[in-house]
């Protein structure tokens, strides 16, 4: 089996050590990830402190780590993990509003994506999310993991840019992001000003996640970040997440533009999907639109940053160096949907520019 620089197999099976104290979730996780032609589970761990010797002995290309574990918390463990000997993690998470703070922290820490146990009929709940359980450990695999000295500093020292801005309603930022965009947004959404465009964001994530998400968003940016609701007016410096139950699409009435939701079927097996929002962005904002798409798993968005292209919008996708996974901009670049490739942490400047909105 070859092994690239950063540890993970390019030949061979994906090689998972499932650490979790519950025998049930350590069993079911195994004969899940089992169930999958390119992965197997070479280990399992009831804590942290066996799994840390294990993964000496294992050396494993993934982790999937539950949150709250006897002898050492999964947190305090990712955090020592990041810092000592970075590698791809999927959190394995409750659905409690306390777990869903635990998680959104774990992905600051550096933790690829998570999935989450049902907290009743776990085996036939377990068992719907094999598809998903099997993308999120490959996904993993392919990501790019870096060494976190702690874990959200580099984004809350991040400032808004400077200069001066003109404060409009006509134009309207885009953005779309899966794997690896929880800091990826954080990045964005901490540079930009309290005087920015009204933004539309979807990121792939279950809906017991965006309003938290959100809220710890807003805590982190100069402009006002919150879950967008149906049919509410879409305001300069204002950023609205769409929520994990429904579409978030933009419509315009008169001169204002509105948020619209809706729970039509899947789009690329996602709900919120990528593509739904650009779509919409191209066909009711045109020039006045600006797509961003981001790190990701897939190639949701980028036929919608496509049509915002050919309706005049001026689209960004974000590099390959800084992607968490570089899927979806791929798909975007390969397709000619994007007009500039452009490193995360200048994406919010050369939104700025593009839309005018910056006067140096």
């Amino acid at each position: 089996m070859i092994r690239p620089d950063n540890g993970k197999a390019t030949g061979g099976k994906i090689r998972v050590l499932v650490v979790d104290d519950s025998a049930l979730i350590r069993s079911l996780m195994k004969q899940i990830i089992n169930s999958h032609a390119d992965m197997e589970v070479v280990g399992q761990a009831p804590d942290p402190i066996t799994a840390r010797d294990m993964i000496k002995q294992l050396n494993p290309d993934v982790l999937t780590l539950d949150v709250e574990m006897p002898r050492m918390n999964g947190l305090e463990f990712l955090e020592k993990l990041m810092r000592l000997r970075p590698m791809p993690v999927v959190m394995v998470s409750s659905l409690t509003a306390k777990s869903n703070e635990v998680t959104l922290k774990a992905l600051e820490l550096g933790a690829v994506d998570f999935v989450t146990k049902p907290s009743i009929g776990v085996i036939d709940g377990m068992n719907e999310q094999i598809a998903e359980i099997g993308e999120k450990i490959r996904s993993a695999a392919r990501a790019r993991v870096h060494r976190h000295a702690l874990g959200s500093e580099k984004v809350a020292s991040a400032q808004p840019l400077s200069g001066t801005y003109l404060n409009t309603t006509e134009k309207l930022v885009f953005v779309g992001s899966s794997t690896g965009g929880t800091e990826a947004l954080k990045e964005l959404l901490s540079r930009m000003p309290a005087s920015a465009p009204g933004m539309l964001i979807t990121q792939h994530m279950p809906e017991t996640f965006t309003n938290a998400f959100a809220q710890r968003l807003n805590g982190l940016s100069a402009m006002t970040v919150k879950e967008a609701e149906h049919n509410e007016r879409v305001l300069p410096g204002h950023a609205y997440i769409a929520p994990g139950h429904s579409h978030l699409l933009v419509k315009k009435n008169g001169a204002y533009y509105y948020t619209e939701l809706n729970k039509a079927d899947p789009v690329n097996r996602h709900r919120p999907s990528v593509d739904v929002l650009f779509h919409s962005a191209a066909e009711v904002a045109g020039q006045n639109a600006l797509g961003v798409i981001m790190t990701g798993m897939g190639k949701d968005g980028a036929r919608g940053l496509l049509a915002m292209r050919q309706a005049r919008a001026y689209t960004i996708a974000q590099d390959e160096a800084s992607c968490i996974v570089f899927g979806m901009p791929k798909a975007a670049i390969e397709i000619g949907a994007a007009m500039e490739v452009a490193p995360l942490r200048d994406i919010a400047a050369r939104v700025l520019d593009q839309l005018g909105q910056r006067v140096r």
